[in-house]
């Protein structure tokens, strides 16, 4: 049975954050690193690493730690991440010309080989060095392109039909850059990134732990108590 259908979203998630630590180059490159530095990377207890790294088939030695290289190809081949994947990106505003640039997408894996747009003023156009295509020519792109994955990076009200057209020509799964909820066949994974709710988490946070630093300074200052005179005698 194929590990990656049984993997719970926190599961991966972790696996993802044990990964980066064993992907990074340590002082003195060492080839074994511990159960408590990959918790410490991915805020998890040391028995909760020894489960997630055993459910993929990955065993450390006592005193010893895990091997960076196998337990690195374990995860990656447990996660997907043993092969590239091809996206194309809808919307070329300043969330997809930002996306489309960033180079770590290709160095990770995920390769944007055709980005797709509504505005005539941008189709035509060349984006991080792609040909802008029109919305007509996404389901022909996705064909010939060979795409596993949609990104979706356009405004709110357009985000649905976007993510229909897009598991309509045959993607297997949608990254939503847009602030709002899709509904797709359950088939077809969503991921949602929404920047304003991140935002406002933080704030609730950090208003929760800190109070209004600001509302506090604003606030008038009790009157001084008027202390009783003494009396003469």
């Amino acid at each position: 049975m194929d590990t990656r259908a049984r993997l719970p979203r926190p599961t991966v998630e972790r696996l993802s954050l044990y990964l980066r630590e064993l992907e990074r180059d340590g002082p003195d490159d060492a080839p074994t690193v511990s159960s408590r530095q990959l918790g410490l990377a991915a805020g998890a207890n040391d028995a909760q690493v020894r489960k997630d790294l055993g459910f993929v088939g990955v065993a450390g030695r006592p005193g010893i730690g895990y091997a960076r290289g196998p337990a690195a190809d374990a995860i990656r081949r447990a996660i997907g991440m043993h092969r590239p994947w091809r996206a194309v990106l809808v919307g070329a505003g300043n969330i997809g010309r930002a996306l489309a640039a960033y180079g770590r997408f290709r160095e990770e894996g995920f390769v944007i080989v055709a980005i797709i747009d509504r505005a005539p003023s941008i189709v035509g156009r060349r984006v991080a060095g792609i040909e802008v295509r029109r919305m007509d020519q996404l389901a022909r792109a996705v064909r010939s392109e060979g795409v596993d994955i949609g990104i979706i990076a356009v405004p709110a009200e357009e985000a649905q039909g976007v993510a229909d057209a897009l598991v309509e020509a045959g993607v297997r799964g949608v990254l939503n850059f847009a602030p709002t909820r899709l509904r797709v066949d359950e088939r077809v994974p969503v991921v949602e990134v929404d920047f304003r709710a991140a935002l406002e988490r933080l704030a609730a946070e950090v208003s929760q732990r800190g109070g209004d630093r600001r509302a506090e300074a604003a606030r008038p200052a009790a009157p001084a108590r008027k202390q009783p005179g003494r009396r003469q005698g």
